[in-house]
């Protein structure tokens, strides 16, 4: 039992670690107006293909380290949408640990979330997406106004955008985290100094 509750007590100081490093280098509040004071250009310029697909992932460039995720919806009235996980309009803002108790999934006009963006359907090699009309566009709009637990870690809008695709989460920006920071703590922990 004692083995366990430092097992415990390691593994939350290593999530307030990173959380903490996350939050400090990642855009909280989800305002996408660095995307605003580029010039202006036709919306998915620099995009791996400029035309998206519904279904398809949609990274939005945050900064250096870190973009926001969303899946391509479709046009509505010549408009294009983009459905991704944001605590935009919530009144609690990645204020502790990296999470925010409210954020939803919205559905947004793609100029509104960035205006440049690429296409990433990074497993499209390894799982095949599925099926957009059938199982990934009924699943987004029963999401559509639900609350959801944003979490740097474990719940972010790239785990929310390849959950939609591929019916499995994964982030491969906190795994990119993950291989630096870890490798740091594991020898102070090997040693019991944490």
């Amino acid at each position: 039992m004692q083995n366990m509750t430092v097992i415990l007590l390691r593994y939350q100081i290593i999530y307030a670690c990173i959380s903490q490093f996350l939050s400090k280098v990642c855009v909280c509040d989800w305002s996408f107006k660095a995307h605003r004071r580029e010039t202006p250009t036709p919306m998915g310029l620099g995009s791996s293909h400029p035309k998206p697909f519904p279904g398809d992932i949609l990274e939005f460039p945050l900064n250096k380290y870190f973009s926001h995720f969303g899946i391509y919806y479709g046009e509505r009235d010549g408009v294009p949408y983009v459905a991704h996980l944001t605590c935009r309009d919530s009144e609690t803002k990645l204020l502790l640990f990296g999470r925010a108790l409210k954020s939803e999934v919205k559905l947004d006009p793609v100029e509104l979330v960035g205006r440049r963006y690429k296409v990433r359907n990074l497993l499209d090699e390894v799982h095949p997406p599925r099926d957009f009309y059938s199982l990934v566009k009924p699943a987004i709009d029963d999401m559509i106004g639900r609350d959801v637990t944003f979490d740097i870690l474990f719940h972010n809008s790239e785990h929310q955008a390849t959950l939609f695709r591929y019916g499995l989460k994964k982030s491969t920006q906190i795994e990119k985290v993950y291989a630096q920071i870890l490798p740091t703590w594991k020898k102070p922990f090997e040693k019991k100094k944490l």
